[in-house]
Protein backbone atom coordinates (compact mmCIF):
# COMPACT_ATOMS: atom_id res chain seq x y z
CA UNK A 1 0.00 0.00 0.00
CA UNK A 2 1.49 3.34 -1.06
CA UNK A 3 1.90 6.29 1.29
CA UNK A 4 -0.53 8.29 -0.86
CA UNK A 5 -3.14 5.54 -0.62
CA UNK A 6 -2.62 5.21 3.13
CA UNK A 7 -3.06 8.95 3.69
CA UNK A 8 -6.12 8.94 1.44
CA UNK A 9 -7.64 6.25 3.64
CA UNK A 10 -6.42 8.15 6.67
CA UNK A 11 -8.56 11.06 5.52
CA UNK A 12 -11.52 8.73 5.85
CA UNK A 13 -10.30 7.61 9.25
CA UNK A 14 -9.94 11.04 10.76
CA UNK A 15 -13.20 12.19 9.22
CA UNK A 16 -15.00 9.21 10.68
CA UNK A 17 -13.22 9.76 13.97
CA UNK A 18 -14.32 13.37 13.99
CA UNK A 19 -17.88 12.33 13.28
CA UNK A 20 -17.65 9.69 15.94
CA UNK A 21 -16.68 11.89 18.86
CA UNK A 22 -17.80 15.38 17.93
CA UNK A 23 -20.93 15.89 20.00
CA UNK A 24 -21.08 17.37 23.51
CA UNK A 25 -22.07 14.30 25.53
CA UNK A 26 -20.94 13.35 29.05
CA UNK A 27 -17.90 11.40 27.82
CA UNK A 28 -16.88 10.47 31.35
CA UNK A 29 -20.04 8.40 31.70
CA UNK A 30 -20.18 6.85 28.23
CA UNK A 31 -18.57 3.57 27.17
CA UNK A 32 -16.19 4.22 24.27
CA UNK A 33 -18.15 2.21 21.71
CA UNK A 34 -21.46 3.74 22.75
CA UNK A 35 -19.91 7.19 22.64
CA UNK A 36 -18.80 6.55 19.08
CA UNK A 37 -22.12 5.14 17.94
CA UNK A 38 -24.43 7.64 19.62
CA UNK A 39 -22.77 10.87 18.62
CA UNK A 40 -21.95 9.83 15.05
CA UNK A 41 -25.61 10.02 14.10
CA UNK A 42 -26.02 13.38 15.85
CA UNK A 43 -23.06 14.99 14.11
CA UNK A 44 -23.90 13.58 10.69
CA UNK A 45 -27.29 15.23 10.99
CA UNK A 46 -25.71 18.50 12.10
CA UNK A 47 -23.33 18.61 9.14
CA UNK A 48 -25.85 17.54 6.50
CA UNK A 49 -28.33 20.19 7.65
CA UNK A 50 -25.81 23.02 7.81
CA UNK A 51 -26.20 24.82 4.49
CA UNK A 52 -23.01 26.83 4.91
CA UNK A 53 -20.86 23.73 5.47
CA UNK A 54 -22.55 21.95 2.59
CA UNK A 55 -21.83 24.98 0.41
CA UNK A 56 -18.14 24.64 1.19
CA UNK A 57 -17.66 26.97 4.16
CA UNK A 58 -14.37 25.48 5.30
CA UNK A 59 -13.87 28.06 8.05
CA UNK A 60 -17.12 27.05 9.72
CA UNK A 61 -16.18 23.40 9.38
CA UNK A 62 -12.82 24.04 11.06
CA UNK A 63 -14.63 25.91 13.85
CA UNK A 64 -16.89 22.90 14.31
CA UNK A 65 -13.87 20.62 14.62
CA UNK A 66 -12.18 22.99 17.08
CA UNK A 67 -15.26 23.18 19.28
CA UNK A 68 -16.58 19.63 19.14
CA UNK A 69 -13.81 17.25 18.13
CA UNK A 70 -10.51 18.38 19.60
CA UNK A 71 -11.49 17.90 23.26
CA UNK A 72 -11.83 14.17 22.57
CA UNK A 73 -8.34 13.68 21.09
CA UNK A 74 -5.07 13.36 22.97
CA UNK A 75 -2.92 15.33 20.55
CA UNK A 76 0.12 15.19 22.81
CA UNK A 77 0.09 11.39 22.65
CA UNK A 78 -0.59 11.47 18.90
CA UNK A 79 2.36 13.81 18.31
CA UNK A 80 4.64 11.65 20.45
CA UNK A 81 3.62 8.60 18.41
CA UNK A 82 4.22 10.45 15.15
CA UNK A 83 7.73 11.50 16.18
CA UNK A 84 8.75 8.20 17.76
CA UNK A 85 12.23 8.43 19.29
CA UNK A 86 12.63 12.00 18.07
CA UNK A 87 10.02 13.06 20.66
CA UNK A 88 12.59 12.46 23.41
CA UNK A 89 14.96 14.92 21.77
CA UNK A 90 12.52 17.81 22.23
CA UNK A 91 12.41 20.03 25.31
CA UNK A 92 9.05 20.91 26.94
CA UNK A 93 8.59 24.10 24.94
CA UNK A 94 9.40 22.32 21.67
CA UNK A 95 6.98 19.51 22.54
CA UNK A 96 4.24 22.08 23.13
CA UNK A 97 4.91 23.78 19.80
CA UNK A 98 5.14 20.46 17.93
CA UNK A 99 1.81 19.35 19.38
CA UNK A 100 0.14 22.62 18.39
CA UNK A 101 1.50 22.51 14.83
CA UNK A 102 0.69 18.81 14.33
CA UNK A 103 -2.81 19.32 15.65
CA UNK A 104 -3.34 22.23 13.25
CA UNK A 105 -1.94 20.18 10.36
CA UNK A 106 -4.31 17.28 10.99
CA UNK A 107 -7.35 19.52 11.39
CA UNK A 108 -6.67 21.57 8.25
CA UNK A 109 -5.65 18.59 6.15
CA UNK A 110 -8.75 16.56 6.91
CA UNK A 111 -11.41 19.22 7.45
CA UNK A 112 -12.81 18.70 3.95
CA UNK A 113 -12.94 14.94 4.47
CA UNK A 114 -15.27 15.46 7.42
CA UNK A 115 -17.94 16.90 5.16
CA UNK A 116 -17.18 14.50 2.31
CA UNK A 117 -17.80 11.42 4.44
CA UNK A 118 -20.75 12.71 6.45
CA UNK A 119 -23.16 10.98 4.07
CA UNK A 120 -21.54 7.55 4.38
CA UNK A 121 -23.01 4.75 6.45
CA UNK A 122 -21.15 3.26 9.39
CA UNK A 123 -21.01 -0.26 10.76
CA UNK A 124 -20.21 -0.18 14.47
CA UNK A 125 -18.54 -3.39 15.63
CA UNK A 126 -19.10 -4.86 19.12
CA UNK A 127 -16.50 -3.74 21.63
CA UNK A 128 -14.16 -6.52 22.69
CA UNK A 129 -13.03 -5.35 26.09
CA UNK A 130 -13.60 -5.88 29.78
CA UNK A 131 -15.39 -3.21 31.85
CA UNK A 132 -12.17 -2.65 33.78
CA UNK A 133 -10.04 -1.98 30.68
CA UNK A 134 -8.64 1.52 30.34
CA UNK A 135 -7.14 1.12 26.86
CA UNK A 136 -9.44 -0.21 24.13
CA UNK A 137 -9.89 -0.40 20.38
CA UNK A 138 -13.21 0.72 18.92
CA UNK A 139 -13.82 -0.78 15.49
CA UNK A 140 -15.91 0.94 12.84
CA UNK A 141 -16.42 0.13 9.17
CA UNK A 142 -17.14 2.94 6.70
CA UNK A 143 -19.52 1.56 4.09
CA UNK A 144 -19.08 3.02 0.62
CA UNK A 145 -21.33 2.11 -2.33
CA UNK A 146 -19.47 0.06 -4.90
CA UNK A 147 -16.36 -0.28 -2.75
CA UNK A 148 -15.07 -2.49 0.02
CA UNK A 149 -15.78 -1.24 3.55
CA UNK A 150 -12.95 0.82 5.03
CA UNK A 151 -11.89 -0.65 8.41
CA UNK A 152 -11.22 2.01 11.01
CA UNK A 153 -9.82 1.16 14.45
CA UNK A 154 -9.68 3.85 17.11
CA UNK A 155 -7.17 3.41 19.91
CA UNK A 156 -8.73 5.05 22.96
CA UNK A 157 -7.60 5.47 26.54
CA UNK A 158 -9.65 6.28 29.61
CA UNK A 159 -8.56 9.47 31.34
CA UNK A 160 -9.90 11.58 34.18
CA UNK A 161 -11.82 13.62 31.61
CA UNK A 162 -13.23 10.66 29.70
CA UNK A 163 -12.16 8.49 26.77
CA UNK A 164 -9.60 10.02 24.40
CA UNK A 165 -8.48 8.95 20.93
CA UNK A 166 -4.70 8.70 20.67
CA UNK A 167 -4.33 6.86 17.35
CA UNK A 168 -6.39 5.83 14.34
CA UNK A 169 -5.63 2.68 12.36
CA UNK A 170 -6.71 2.17 8.75
CA UNK A 171 -6.42 -1.46 7.68
CA UNK A 172 -3.91 -2.00 10.49
CA UNK A 173 -1.80 1.01 9.50
CA UNK A 174 -1.40 3.81 12.03
CA UNK A 175 -2.42 7.30 10.94
CA UNK A 176 0.14 9.10 13.09
CA UNK A 177 2.90 6.57 12.38
CA UNK A 178 2.59 7.45 8.69
CA UNK A 179 4.23 10.76 9.51
CA UNK A 180 7.07 9.18 11.49
CA UNK A 181 9.52 8.62 8.62
CA UNK A 182 8.90 12.10 7.23
CA UNK A 183 9.27 13.76 10.63
CA UNK A 184 12.40 11.82 11.56
CA UNK A 185 14.03 12.70 8.24
CA UNK A 186 13.42 16.39 8.89
CA UNK A 187 14.74 16.09 12.45
CA UNK A 188 17.85 14.30 11.16
CA UNK A 189 18.54 17.09 8.67
CA UNK A 190 17.32 20.19 10.51
CA UNK A 191 16.71 19.27 14.14
CA UNK A 192 13.55 19.71 16.21
CA UNK A 193 13.32 23.42 15.43
CA UNK A 194 13.56 22.57 11.74
CA UNK A 195 10.57 20.26 12.07
CA UNK A 196 8.58 22.96 13.85
CA UNK A 197 9.35 25.38 11.01
CA UNK A 198 8.44 22.70 8.46
CA UNK A 199 5.05 22.07 10.08
CA UNK A 200 4.39 25.78 10.44
CA UNK A 201 5.14 26.31 6.74
CA UNK A 202 2.72 23.52 5.77
CA UNK A 203 0.00 25.03 7.95
CA UNK A 204 0.51 28.49 6.47
CA UNK A 205 0.32 26.98 2.98
CA UNK A 206 -2.92 25.20 3.80
CA UNK A 207 -4.37 28.35 5.35
CA UNK A 208 -3.40 30.32 2.25
CA UNK A 209 -5.14 27.78 0.03
CA UNK A 210 -8.26 28.04 2.20
CA UNK A 211 -8.33 31.83 1.93
CA UNK A 212 -7.93 31.67 -1.86
CA UNK A 213 -11.06 29.49 -2.08
CA UNK A 214 -13.23 32.00 -0.20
Amino acid sequence: MTLTKIRSLASTALAAAALAVAAPVPAQDAAPDQLVKTVTLEVVELITKDKEIQAGNRAKLVQLIDAKVLPHFNFSAMTALALGQSWNKANPDQKKRLTEEFRTLLVRTYASALAAYSEQKFDFRPLRAKPSDTDVTVQVRVLQPGSQPVPIDYSMEKTASGWKVYDVMVGGVSLVANYRTEFNNVVRESGIDGLIKNLNAKNRSLEGARLEKK
